[in-house]
């Protein structure tokens, strides 16, 4: 069975989203959820929530914040509202909101998610002996050996499959430091569009932008394994995560719908390489023309990693 995450950034969005056949709604608040397209109210969350499961799917709320203590004084509440609004499962990647989950006996599903160090099943394994229902794969593992992960794991591994890839976050203001310290008045939030570049390299293109979260650095180009997608069903990692945290409205919505169509071919046994490319244009075509796309650390032999 091939299963289909969405971000969403707002409600007309959710509703075409959801009317896709996605399986499920990805969302979150401004204090608990990294790097979304958009941050919601509590209120909005449990509007999302229903609409959600009015059309039959579930709702995946992300609480996958660095917590630091200030925020985890604050947790155990947030906690209580999304199991009182009946979310189905939720993202995490501090392990102190797994103690917390666990000591306090929470109903809420909860995928792991610690962004670029789970690479290993038997780190995977170690949570989903401790209640994980699932793990987000680091972008970063390669082909050879995502399928000899995908042999050894409890439970289903997640690949980002279309979006943006973060390569860095720190707690520290780095941008705004640099403008306070060049005396520029700027915005530092992402719909200011700053990037970043490599000094001997021009081609580089960092997203960054800066949040209550800190400063969070992006790969130059965004990921799209269309034409990997059977190659990921044979592995049977057939949870995909597609990201529209810098591919707004109908483009995204677009997007997700070859992406759906792709996996009907699949699963209906239609899937050839014409179909592929065909798919993989009309992505090309709908992403945002000044973002590159690639297939990030896919084919790269791991053996070159250092």
């Amino acid at each position: 069975m091939i299963e289909i995450t969405a971000t969403v950034e707002s409600f007309e969005q959710a509703q075409r989203l959801l009317e896709l056949d996605i399986d499920y709604l990805y969302f979150g608040d401004v204090s608990f959820g990294l790097r979304l397209p958009k941050h919601f109210t509590r209120e909005e969350i449990k509007e999302l929530v229903i609409l959600t499961h009015n059309a039959g799917k579930k709702a995946r709320v992300a609480v996958n914040a660095i917590m630091h203590p200030e925020k985890m004084l604050k947790l155990p509440e947030y906690l209580s509202f999304l199991e009182e609004i009946k979310v189905d499962e939720i993202v995490v990647g501090d392990t102190g909101v797994i103690h917390v989950l666990r000591r306090d006996n929470y109903e809420l599903p909860f995928i792991y998610d610690a962004a670029m160090i789970v690479t290993s099943s038997r780190q995977i394994n170690f949570w989903a002996d401790r209640g994980a229902i699932g793990a987000v794969l680091a972008r970063e593992i390669p082909y050879l050996e995502l399928v000899e992960l995908a042999k050894n794991i409890k439970v289903p591994g997640e690949m980002l499959v279309y979006g943006a890839n973060c390569i860095h976050q720190s707690k520290r203001p780095l941008v705004q430091n640099y403008f306070n310290f060049t005396n520029i008045d700027e915005t530092v939030d992402k719909e200011r569009h700053l990037f970043i570049s490599e000094p001997k390299d021009d081609e580089t293109h960092y997203s960054i932008y800066e949040d209550e979260h800190g400063t969070h650095i992006f790969a130059t180009n965004d990921v799209n394994l269309m034409l990997e997608l059977g190659q990921l069903d044979a592995a049977k990692l057939t949870h995909w995560k597609l990201d529209g945290i810098y591919t707004p409205g109908n483009d995204f919505v677009t997007v997700v719908e070859y992406f759906i169509e792709a996996k009907n071919l699949i699963l209906s046994g239609n899937w050839t390489e014409t179909e592929a490319e065909r798919l993989n244009q009309l992505v090309v075509a709908s992403h945002p023309a000044e973002r590159g796309l690639d297939t990030g650390f896919y084919y790269l032999n791991p053996d070159e990693i250092r």
